[in-house]
């Protein structure tokens, strides 16, 4: 079961039926026991919403609908999402209209900011963690135990070229300062497989490609319809196939090799089933580019500007990193290029769908 994903084309007139089918076809609950809590891990990018970006509204809801179908009870469920340096869980749930979907189906949202970290010892030797954070790290205690269902989106990303179910784990079991970990970014997203394994009992992932994001992600992107969605229990799976459908060859990214080569999951497209739609000659002949931001990072970890790391991004002096971020993404590009975007993408179909959400 864990070498399957399914794959369903949809519209936005069938989205929730198509949520349900998709769940009821990657069979769940062989993965998620009804017996034990769950989280809804959300995927949070900007506190803004812009298309392709963050969980959608109809991917929310598709999943909890179905949940709720399936006789899953609303008490053993926990949205949940956590802060970064520029972004803000509870106005990021407001604005991407997470908030109204939770309303809807009565489910609280548990920003991580406000529930206790602890330290875990873990039994499996990690790769980079311990190197990365040598006075050690903490996770939410909440995450003990408790299955988790990833909702990620289709999307490039500067620091790892793809995202989805494997690095949504970065979001929810590191504290804000987990950008150290851009400099081992791959190694890192081994270690939350590793991590999620210990932690877990199950493990899911839905991930929504109705609108797919290209170029400098996670943020700064180009909004493509891709009209697909993605469930899997395997993470390095469905990270394979979405890599996949991209355009890349999943091989040939780090942490999908690398996840694959320590049987973490499964990450070579011919040892992985495809259930549902035939998407054999889908390539939407993305590229990943990198942001002004991404690209200065990446200069300061590993760059010519190595020398300058500590100092810049590991000392009180880092209050400048997250002001420039914010600048450039908030105050720049999002009022300029992101809203002439938006707006384009309020005409899609998708838009519509999006436009009718916001107005409740």
């Amino acid at each position: 079961m864990s070498s399957k994903v399914v794959v369903l084309k949809t519209t936005p007139a069938a989205i929730l039926d198509d949520y349900e089918r998709l769940l009821h076809l990657s069979e769940l609950e062989g993965f998620i026991s009804k017996e034990k809590d769950s989280l809804i891990k959300l995927n949070l990018s900007w506190t803004k919403y812009f298309p392709s970006c963050s969980s959608q509204p109809w991917q929310l809801e598709g999943v909890v609908r179905t949940l709720l179908r399936m006789g899953y009870q609303k008490e053993c469920l926990f949205p949940v999402e956590n802060k970064t340096v520029v972004t803000h869980p509870v106005k990021g749930a407001r604005n991407n209209l997470w908030t109204p979907v939770l309303e809807k189906y009565e489910l609280p949202f548990y920003p991580l900011t406000d529930v206790e970290w602890i330290t875990y010892d873990f039994k499996q030797k990690l790769l980079k963690m311990n190197q990365v954070f040598p006075e050690g790290f903490v996770i939410p205690e909440m995450f003990v135990g408790k299955n988790v269902i990833h909702l990620p989106t289709v999307k490039t990303h500067g620091h790892s070229v793809t995202t989805g179910a494997i690095k949504n784990a970065f979001g929810g079991l590191l504290k804000e300062v987990r950008h150290y970990a851009h400099k081992y970014i791959h190694e890192i997203l081994v270690d939350l497989m590793i991590m999620q394994k210990e932690l877990h009992p199950g493990i899911f992932c839905v991930m929504d490609g109705t609108v797919c994001g290209d170029g400098a992600g996670p943020r700064t992107m180009n909004p493509r319809i891709g009209n697909i969605l993605l469930a899997s229990g395997d993470s390095v799976a469905i990270d394979s196939v979405a890599a996949k459908i991209m355009g890349f060859d999943p091989m040939s990214i780090p942490y999908i090799r690398m996840c694959h080569e320590r049987e973490l999951g499964t990450g070579d497209p011919q040892e992985i089933e495809i259930i549902g739609d035939d998407i054999s000659a889908v390539n939407l002949h993305f590229k990943t580019r990198k942001s002004l931001v991404i690209w200065g990072d990446q200069m300061l970890r590993v760059g010519f500007l190595k020398f300058l790391e500590r100092i810049l991004l590991r000392s009180p002096l880092v209050i400048w990193a997250p002001f420039a971020s914010n600048v450039y993404h908030d105050w720049m590009w999002y009022p300029t290029v992101g809203r002439r975007r938006i707006k384009a993408f309020e005409k899609t179909d998708w838009g519509e769908l999006w436009l009718k959400y916001k107005r409740g």
